[in-house]
């Protein structure tokens, strides 16, 4: 039976007039149906009328007539609805594909993680999916219908994708849209790296994927730019490309290791066959290192045995040291060498060979006895440096001794005088008080003699900070004009008009004024004078002066000042002394970047004279750049007021962080002007927070800090250091100490108030 040519759908017929046309023959089969009940009761009357007639040929002949015609009507309807059948199957099946592409699609264009641009023919934005918003930051309303790719890609780029696809496929090429689409255009795959430019000005690098649209003609009716977010693979990239140029960087490194070693250097594995050399042992051995690689490492000594026994003592004990053997060159020449040989691990600890170092050892061997023939008079020499090293340390420790005796009865006995009952008059007070700090700077002295030995070896510490010329002569002057006045000694000391510092440390300077003025007084002639005076010395320096009226010195006494233990003839005279006062004086002198000299006239006296460099007063750190230091709100009196002890020896810098701390009504000031006193304070009284300086005369500010982190009483008290020791090593090692912060001088305020707050929250804590 022919079939309706009617019933076939054709391609890209849109799904309700398919669904339209599929109903149609539904009711078409329907009719058929409807046109075969109808013939057979048709035929049935016939068969009865034909047989109630008596005639029932003719009945059964047209019955069998009108069968024939159902049957054909049957198999039509049969076959439409198997079409029909077939038809609505390919549609339902062609739905399904449409809404799953169209749920593809959808994904596609609603995935955040890809940015989905379309654009027609020209290159106008008409599709901007969210991805594209998430990833360039403009919304789709804001460029559909407005621009191209190409303004939102690195315009540099563009014009250098330009240049390059014209010469590739040798046409001109215009900078732009047409840029980023032409292979696409030409039907040729087209996937390339770009910078794209977000809303907000920020790049970032993508891997754009261009497609061409076309119609069912294939016209090209638009583009489709789908991109990612290559910023993740680029770091990835770049730090693989920083590990590759570390890894050649490290082989290269370890091959100039090897390569530029004075020493001949073999690897070899666990049989002894080596597998590496460097230049030294191919000119020892006179063999390349392709001649030497593969080989037995004993082959090149003149004794095998002993060469592979070296490399089994090593795999046995892990390492060898000074392991002679006698290389042998391929021209005969033998070399006597020192082995150092260890055992050579992978990184997982895998035993894998012996690395060995030779050292060419004949010009040892050959000095070795020359020395063996000097050796007792080096000897001999040793034994006189050390006679004479411990002569003097015996004469400090002596004279230290000495020294230490009477001065414990007359500090003993003048605390005793001090704290008796009844108790002293003012008078004897101030006199008792003079005696006591006359006696503990003795003291102090007396140690500070023993800083030749440091001197010499270069371990004494320096601290150079403002120090004021005017306190330091006014401490002095108190401290030596009752020596004068024993002596009937007039002393004349300058006055300051205006503030005079000098960059130096404060206990070294007060050292050598106190030196030079004792020198004065005790070496004068009676009823004498010592004058003191200052002078500017260009371009930034103060020269001071101390000129006695002594017997002066001849030009041969001169040359021989400041030689150690050197008294000048004075040994057998009533005054006392050790002669190593003006070395120790001249040393510190010059430790503090000055100089020292002096000038004198038999019969008329001397001028001793030293050199500092100036320095501006110690202030707080004028900075334009620097905000003004806030000061804190004010607190209620009846608060309680949080405790900073500051442990300082400079009288400068103590007045300065007083005038600090008086900003801050929250905080009370302690203070001691030394690390013992310090430490002792801090455990009495128990701080908030301890600023404290370095370099303190007795126990330096480092020792005292470590005293009190070893105490369970003071180890939780926040300790700042505060030092003029600025640079990098000398922070890096305070902090490594153990100090809070590290604060240098001059102080900058907004850095002194913040340390402090940061030190109360975590002392609170």
């Amino acid at each position: 039976m022919k079939i309706d040519p009617n019933m076939e759908l054709p391609k890209g017929t849109p799904p309700v007039k398919a669904l339209t046309h599929v109903l149609a023959q539904n009711e078409h089969v329907k009719n058929l149906v409807e046109e075969c009940a109808e013939d057979l009761s048709s035929a049935n009357s016939v068969l009865k009328q034909e047989l109630a007639d008596g005639d029932p040929q003719p009945a059964v002949e047209s019955a069998l007539d009108k069968s024939e015609s159902v049957e054909g009507k049957v198999q039509e309807a049969s076959a439409k609805l198997a079409v029909v059948n077939q038809a609505l199957t390919s549609e339902v099946r062609r739905e399904a594909a449409l809404l799953k592409t169209g749920a593809l699609q959808n994904a596609i264009l609603n995935s955040a993680n890809f940015s989905s641009i379309a654009t027609d023919a020209k290159g106008v934005i008409q599709i901007f999916n969210v991805g594209a918003e998430r990833m360039l930051g403009y919304a789709a309303a804001e460029v559909m219908n407005k621009i191209t790719p190409a303004d939102i890609s690195d315009p540099q780029e563009v014009v250098a994708r330009a240049k390059a696809l014209s010469v590739e496929l040798g046409t001109p090429i215009t900078p732009g849209f047409e840029a980023l689409v032409f292979k696409a255009s030409r039907g040729i795959e087209d996937i390339y790296e770009l910078t794209y430019i977000r809303k907000d000005g920020s790049r970032f690098p993508a891997v754009v994927s261009v497609t061409a649209l076309r119609d069912n003609e294939g016209a090209i009716i638009g583009y489709l730019l789908i991109g990612t977010d290559n910023t993740a693979r680029k770091q990835v990239e770049a730090e693989q490309m920083l590990l590759d140029q570390r890894l050649r960087d490290q082989q290269f490194y370890t091959r100039s290791l090897i390569e530029s070693n004075i020493d001949a250097l073999t690897i070899t594995d666990l049989r002894g066959i080596i597998t590496d050399v460097n230049q030294q042992m191919e000119a020892l051995t006179g063999c390349t290192r392709d001649e030497l690689i593969g080989a037995p490492f004993k082959n090149y000594f003149t004794a095998p045995e002993h060469a592979e026994a070296g490399i089994k003592r090593v795999l046995r004990e892990s390492k060898v040291t000074d392991y002679e053997l006698t290389a042998r060159a391929r021209d005969d020449k033998e070399t006597v060498v020192s082995y150092n040989a260890t055992t050579l691990h992978d990184r997982d600890r895998k035993l894998r060979g012996v690395f060995a170092a030779a050292r060419d050892v004949t010009e040892r061997k050959r000095f070795e006895l020359t020395l063996q023939e000097t050796n007792l008079e080096l000897e001999s020499a040793i034994a006189a440096a050390d006679k004479a090293n411990l002569a003097k340390s015996n004469f400090l420790s002596s004279m230290s001794h000495e020294l230490r005796t009477p001065l414990n009865a007359i500090l003993g006995f003048a605390q005793l005088l001090e704290s008796d009952s009844p108790p002293p008059t003012p008078s004897q007070k101030a006199s008792i008080g003079q005696i006591l700090q006359a006696g503990w700077y003795l003291l102090e002295l007396i140690n500070e003699i023993l800083d030749l030995a440091l001197i010499e070896s270069g371990r004494l510490s320096i601290s150079g900070e403002p120090v004021s010329l005017a306190d330091v002569m006014l401490e002095c002057q108190s401290m030596i004009e009752p020596q004068a006045s024993k002596r009937s000694i007039r002393m004349s000391f300058p006055g300051f008009d205006h503030p005079c510092f000098v960059n130096a440390d404060r206990t070294r300077v007060k050292q050598v004024l106190i030196n030079l003025l004792s020198n004065a007084i005790k070496y004068n002639q009676t009823e004498g004078s010592v004058i003191v005076e200052y002078a500017a010395c260009p371009p930034h320096g103060i020269r001071v002066s101390i000129k006695d009226t002594g017997a002066g010195l001849p030009p041969e006494k001169l040359a021989q000042l400041f030689q150690p233990f050197n008294r000048l003839g004075q040994e057998a005279s009533a005054e006392e002394g050790t002669g190593i006062g003006l070395v120790v004086t001249k040393r510190l002198v010059e430790l503090m970047g000055g100089t020292i000299g002096v000038e004198s006239t038999v019969g008329v006296g001397s001028v001793f004279w030293f050199e500092l460099n100036t320095t501006s007063a110690p202030s707080f750190t004028d900075d334009a750049s620097e905000p003004a230091a806030a000061l804190p709100p004010e607190v209620d009196s009846d608060a309680a007021r949080h405790t900073l002890l500051y442990v300082e020896d400079n009288p400068a810098n103590l007045q300065l962080v007083e005038q600090l701390i008086a900003r801050r009504p929250d905080m009370r000031l302690l203070a001691a002007v030394n690390g013992p006193l310090g430490i002792k304070l801090a455990q009495a009284s128990r701080p908030d927070v301890i600023l404290m300086d370095i370099n303190l005369p007795g126990v330096s500010g480092t020792e005292a800090m470590k005293i009190l982190r070893a105490d369970t009483a003071t180890a939780h008290i926040p300790v700042v250091a505060l030092s003029a020791n600025a640079i990098p090593h000398d922070i890096q090692r305070g902090l490594e100490a153990g100090f809070f912060r590290y604060l240098t001088k001059p102080i900058k305020v907004n850095e002194f108030m913040e340390t402090l707050d940061a030190a109360l929250k975590s002392a609170e804590r």
